[in-house]
């Protein structure tokens, strides 16, 4: 078989970076600790990534951090239907090929995300009747895939298939409704074709501990393992927050999937919060990866907070300004790695909620919650309160609020910056409904 230009291009461009990193390692070897991420869970045969977005890569800081520290890239949304085939049949690489060739001239992985999902795709997928979309959904992972063949460590083949709640069914997607449940096979079957020698995950999020929706993804694998439909790893993307935090069994729920035969990976892996709270949980989310022999590697959904999609949560390992924050060192230590004994750590930037009850009357009231940065300042704060059923909400004012059912999650409108051992706060107006209790604050996050 004839080798594509790109891949001629490719494997002679990583055969110069594997003979520079052999030649290097003959030297190094014996000083090099395991002081970075990438290092530390290549010690433990594991991989430690990052997604990447290419309009950062000409930034020094964002370049550099991810240098240093990551052993694999995944695209964060170059790779997308919307960013890859626009028009029918006409493929447009440029964003996603600026990550790739990053990765890889630095001896990274690539882990390719995503083929088939029922968002971000361009407007023409959903005008097309079922006998064109099936043709276009196998075009185009034929056509992503191949221009990438021999390259992408892990796929994810299909994303985000599977209802959130209590029944496990599939999402209605233009997949799922016009070519119905054997979508997921399809595309697979298509997949292995199209590489084989890639990795071929299914992934989806809210399935971290065991749980309706993660139940039918299992029952899915399962009956794919079963009955030799080409699947090798599941994607657990890992968003967590107060809200909805770490699992209790997120371990044993890790490990069933790998009792299956596949590998599991942590895809999409952030963390609100800061401090010690934050460093305890990501600590929790590695400890789980370490103790599952086929969980290969985690990917943190970003570089830097200042750049993440929850970025108001900072939930990623470096801050705005790509200093290390305590969940680093956690994650660090949890894998076995060791940072520089000399240096003393950027200072642990924390907080405290504390509310109280201001005004009352038959029908509502009124609460208040002042936040005080710890020992060292703060530039942003997030809060969250729980509201008790039937309660209800009518104004706040100097904080911007988000809802999960009755919780709700406050971030600074204007007053996030303090010194340290300062105050704000921010208030609000409740409708009792018939219910006086005291809403609850669970408590306050920094950075």
């Amino acid at each position: 078989m004839t080798m594509p230009l790109r891949c001629l291009a490719r494997t002679a461009a990583a055969g110069l970076v594997a003979v520079a990193a052999l030649t290097a390692a003959g030297h190094t070897a014996e000083a090099e600790a395991a002081d970075t991420l990438g290092s530390a869970a290549a010690g433990q045969d594991r991989y430690f990534g990052a997604a990447v977005a290419a309009n950062h890569l000409g930034e020094a800081d964002y370049a550099a951090t991810l240098d240093r520290e990551f052993t694999s890239a995944t695209p964060e949304n170059e790779m997308k239907w919307d960013a890859t085939e626009p028009s029918r049949g006409s493929f447009t690489f440029a964003a996603a090929d600026r990550v790739v060739d990053h990765a890889q001239s630095r001896g990274m992985d690539v882990r390719g995300h995503t083929l088939v999902w029922h968002s971000q795709l361009p407007s023409w997928v959903g005008t097309l009747g079922a006998a064109d979309l099936r043709t276009a959904m196998n075009g185009h992972i034929n056509g992503l895939m191949g221009h990438y063949k021999g390259e992408i460590h892990s796929w994810d083949v299909v994303n985000e298939a599977f209802q959130d709640g209590g029944s496990g069914a599939r999402r209605s997607s233009p997949f799922q409704d016009r070519l119905g449940d054997g979508f997921i096979e399809e595309a697979f079957r298509t997949a292995r074709a199209a590489d084989p020698a890639a990795k071929l995950c299914y992934n989806d999020y809210n399935t971290d501990g065991v749980n309706a929706k993660s139940n039918a993804v299992y029952a899915m694998v399962k009956d794919f393992r079963s009955r030799g439909v080409p699947i090798d790893c599941v994607g657990f993307q890992s968003h967590f927050n107060s809200a909805s935090p770490v699992p209790a069994d997120y371990r044993q729920n890790l490990q069933r999937f790998a009792d299956l035969g596949v590998d599991v990976q942590i895809t999409e892996l952030d963390i609100e919060g800061s401090g010690s709270a934050q460093a305890a949980d990501y600590t929790k989310v590695v400890d789980a990866c370490l103790a599952v022999d086929r969980c290969t590697g985690i990917t943190v959904w970003g570089v830097t907070d200042k750049y993440s999609w929850r970025s108001g949560g900072t939930p990623l390992l470096f801050d705005g300004d790509y200093r290390k924050k305590p969940a680093y060192d956690a994650v660090l230590t949890a894998l076995g790695g060791s940072g520089d004994p000399g240096d003393p750590g950027d200072p642990t930037v924390s907080c405290t909620a504390a509310y109280t009850r201001t005004a009352d009357w038959s029908s509502g009231y009124n609460g208040q919650v002042t936040i005080t940065a710890g020992d060292a300042p703060i530039s942003s704060w997030t809060a969250t309160v729980t509201v008790p059923s039937p309660q209800s909400v009518s104004s706040l004012w100097n904080g911007t609020p988000t809802w999960t059912g009755n919780v709700m999650t406050v971030r600074p409108s204007w007053n996030g910056t303090l010194a340290a051992g300062a105050s704000t706060s921010f208030g609000f107006t409740v409708a009792k409904n018939g219910s006086g209790a005291a809403p609850t604050v669970g408590g306050c996050t920094a950075s």
